[in-house]
């Protein structure tokens, strides 16, 4: 029995690139890549300069928001570990209060700055 008109396709057809929705990464935050990490939460930090980051903070006050996120000058160079912790993915080690990681958090932040300031990122 013949089927009149169907013809089987012998190429398949190309499938466009899709788009990457993601921003270039500033200057900023390329500069985390193999840096240390200024977080560092006892008992949380795993010192791999290969998963530093720059991490955000989530607080409103830094310019977070429903859909945004606070800019670079608010954010710390953090380890995945830490950055974790820090994002609430990883729960806080056993006796640290959230205000005591918000002071490693805070001080992170203030070394990242530091380093930044060092290499003419941030005045």
């Amino acid at each position: 029995m013949k089927r009149s008109g169907f013809k089987p396709s012998k190429t398949p057809m190309k499938r466009s690139k899709m788009k990457s929705k993601r921003k270039p990464l500033t200057k900023i935050q390329a500069a985390a890549k193999d840096r240390e990490c200024t977080i560092r939460l006892p008992g949380i930090c795993n010192f791999r300069t290969d998963t530093t980051v720059l991490c955000h903070s989530n607080q409103h006050t830094d310019g977070k928001g429903m859909g945004l996120k606070a800019p670079d000058t608010c954010a710390a160079f953090g380890c995945s570990a830490c950055h974790d912790v820090v994002d609430g993915r990883a729960p806080r080690p056993v006796g640290m209060s959230r205000d005591l990681m918000l002071a490693y958090f805070q001080a992170g932040i203030e070394q990242t700055q530091r380093i930044l300031r060092r290499m003419g990122l941030v005045s």
